[in-house]
Formats: structure tokens, sequence, C-alpha cells
């Protein structure tokens, strides 16, 4: 065992330090290379040694270079070092993060983690935060407890009458809602036909004023950074209207609620702490490990009522606050642990810097592409750029032969009816000298 994680460690040491000179996206020859993976079953097993230099020697080369500086793509970022070199040791702990009994190193990094992402976000004291897979069970799970405490004011209890009968819940959206909203809606029983869906400004942010009166059972769904042009809902003002009525305010804040953690831009998320209910991910701005998201919500109640399950007796004894009754998991990878170190590694100066300095990247990017001539559709509040280079058919080919030169990887996505380059900025990894290579690269490309 000491050889075969010393050889590992190796591996990954190379691969690390490769990042700086490798392409960002593989070659074909490289992905065609995962054919060596693709035989039936063996009969006999592999020496472990082997298998490891085999996932090496064909598994590196095929990977998305996404732990580097030079990748702009999704709003992912890199996994810190403390928060990489914990979730190594996580593994070798191999714990199950489902109840304090099974580890209690897990269910007590986890509180101590969720807590300080709550003080970081200014969200109300005595928070109930768990740690899910990312910002789609996040929001799943914030969604599940507004859909159980909607309907408990109208007199009806989900967990025990089921929803096919309930009383109808609106659910209220911006035309410019993020997917995994959406996605959680579904799982949950909402039919997306029957969203309320509020019209939205230029930037993409929820128009306030243009909410229908709420009546009945109602949950509103904001969001704290729009996903291309990194606006925020006016989330107070909708808070207003919404709790005027009785309705649930939920906050969809994948990235951008780290905006709190800077004092330059905390002000862009003002009124989010006054909502009901928040989704985020710790694996895209803070830079740990994937996979990682919280989900909050101001009192214990409605959450457990939506997640925790009937006792079973082989969990007698358990206490009333367990980890998994917080979340749809049981069995659940301890990832306060990674979250923990990464925070711990940066305290609370760290995450600042690592917030502003990523977007002082995204202004650099905007500036120098605009001064070259180019379009920036959005105003670049945050970390998020979207660039287009002429026509919509000019600028997909700039994107593709971006992505094919390897340099560097941003995606592409189509804003208010045109199709645009976007740059997401969230990597600690990501230098000066990065962006500059990268925008260089942009605009050999563009001008040929």
């Amino acid at each position: 065992m000491d050889e075969l994680l010393m050889e590992t460690a190796a591996a990954a040491s190379k691969y690390l330090a490769s990042l700086r000179t490798r392409r960002v996206a593989p070659l074909a020859t490289e992905v065609d290379g995962l054919d060596r993976f693709a035989s039936p079953l063996p009969q006999d097993g592999l020496d472990p040694s082997r298998v490891i230099a085999l996932l090496d020697h064909a598994g590196s080369p095929a990977t998305v270079a996404s732990a580097g500086g030079r990748y702009f793509g999704f709003i992912v970022g890199s996994a810190l070092p403390a928060a990489l070199a914990a979730d190594w040791l996580t593994s070798t702990w191999d714990q199950n993060g489902a109840l304090t009994v099974m580890s209690p190193v897990a269910a007590r990094l986890e509180q101590i983690s969720v807590e300080w992402v709550r003080e970081i976000f200014g969200l109300p004291v005595g928070c109930r935060g768990a740690l899910v897979t990312g910002d789609t069970m996040a929001n799943l799970t914030c969604l599940g407890s507004a859909r159980q405490a909607v309907l408990s004011k109208a007199g009806w209890d989900v967990r025990r009458q089921g929803f096919q009968a309930a009383p109808p819940v609106t659910v209220v959206v911006g035309e410019e809602v993020h997917v995994s909203v959406l996605k959680a809606l579904s799982i949950l029983g909402f039919a997306l036909d029957g969203l309320v869906r509020v019209p939205v400004d230029a930037q993409g942010r929820m128009r306030a004023d243009r909410i229908p009166p709420l009546l009945g059972p109602t949950i509103v769904c904001t969001q704290a950074g729009n996903v291309n042009s990194g606006a925020f809902d006016p989330v107070g003002e909708v808070c207003d209207l919404a709790h005027n009525a009785g309705a649930w305010v939920h906050v969809d804040g994948a990235f951008g609620l780290w905006a709190r953690a800077s004092p330059r831009l905390r002000s862009l998320a003002d009124g989010t702490e006054r909502a009901d209910s928040w989704a985020t991910d710790c694996h895209k701005w803070l830079n740990v490990p994937y996979d990682c998201g919280i989900a909050f919500v101001p009192e214990p109640h409605p959450l457990r009522a939506a997640m925790s399950t009937p006792a079973a007796a082989y969990l007698a004894g358990t206490n009333s606050s367990e980890p998994m009754d917080a979340v749809p998991e049981m069995s659940r990878r301890a990832r306060g642990i990674a979250c923990w170190a990464g925070l711990r590694s940066l305290g609370r100066t760290g995450l600042a810097a690592l917030v502003e300095r990523t977007c002082g990247f995204a202004q650099r990017f905007a500036t120098r592409l605009r001064a070259a001539g180019f379009s920036i559709l959005n105003d670049v509040v945050l970390n998020q750029v979207l660039v287009s280079f002429g026509d919509d058919a000019r600028t997909l080919r700039v994107v593709t032969e971006v992505q094919n030169e390897g340099t560097l990887w941003a995606g592409s996505t189509v804003w208010h009816g045109t199709t645009a380059m976007r740059i997401s900025v969230s990597s600690w990894a990501t230098t000066e000298e990065d962006v500059d290579t990268s925008i260089e690269a942009i605009l050999r490309i563009a001008r040929r």
C-alpha cells in the first residue's frame, strides 16, 4: 500500500506540474487512447500498481486541464492545494458522512465549514445548512423545504399526504432562471409549463415591478449571479413583495453569493440575506474538489420534514440533527473535510483576494478585447465576460478554433439572441500571465 500511494502521489504531482505547459483540451488522438480501457472485464485481476499506471498513461492525457489557470468554461474552479490534499486524506479515511456516529470528524467539520460559509454570506444566525453534491441538489433541497413550508401554512403536510392532491403551489421564476432550478422543480413534481416567468432587464435581472400579484402558497426563485452576465436579481425588492404576500423566496447563488466574501463586491448581493433559502456551490469559486454544494434554510423544521426519513430500528439512538436528515442522500461523501481545509487555508482575506483577483482578470479580458474592436455584451460586474466577434457564425468559428488550438478553453452561449464566447474566471490557479497569454491567443485567432 505504501509503495502504491507513493507512485500515485508521484503521478499526481507530475500531472499538476504539466498544467502550466500542456494544452487545455486534449487532442482527438488522446481521447481515442481511452479505448485502452474498453475491454471485457478480465477473468483475472491486475496488480494495483499497473492499474494506476494505466490510468495515468491513458487517462491523464485525455483530461481537460480545468485544474490549471487557462480554463474559463462553465464557471469551474480548480482545487486549492489544501483542499486537494484534504480530499486525498478523506478518501484514505473512507468515512460515511451520514451519521455522527459513523464519522465524528466528518460531522464536525461539515458543521464548522457550513457555519463559516453562513457567516461569509451574512445569512441569519441559526440557519441550518448541509453539504450536497452541488447547486442542483442544493436547489432541490431548498425547494423541497419551501414546498413543505408553504403547504404547511395552507394546512397540508406533504410528507404525510403527498403532493398529488395538495393545494396548488405557484412557482415564480425569472426568464433567465438557471436550468438547475428547473431540474430541481421538475424532480419535485412541479409542471415547468405552469411556472410564472417574470421578464428580465438587459442584464438578465428579474424585474421586480413585473411580478404579478402573489396569491396562495407561492415560491419565488431568484438568482444571485446570472450564469451568463453575472448580474444579480433585486432580491431585497422581491422579498418586500413576496413576504407581504406570505410567499417563500429562494436564492440560487451557485457562484454569485461568493461576492459576499469581498468587501468591494458584497453590495452586489445586498438583500439576499432576507430570503428564505439559499443554494450555492463550493467547487466553483471556493475552489474545493468536486463535488460540493451547500443548501441553507433559516430554521430546521421544513428542511427536516422534507428530507428526513422515518426512523429505522438500526438507527435508534442517533440525534435529531444528523447530517443525512438535511439532505437527499443517506450514504454520502465526507465533503466537509475538503471544504473546511479550503476555507481554513484561505481565511477571510485570502478568500476575498481570490474573488477580487478573478473579477479583476475578467475586467482585463473585457478591456483588452473591447480595445481590439470586439463587442462586450454584458456589464462585467463579476467574473463573467460575453464577447461577440461579429456575426453569430464568425463568433462560433472563433470559439471552436480557440478550443481546438488549446491555449485556453472558453465556451459559447446565446445571450438575448446573440451568440457569444463566454469567459468565466474562477480559478485560484489563474495568473496574470495566463490571462495575457489567453487574450493573445483569442486575438490571434479572431483576427485570422
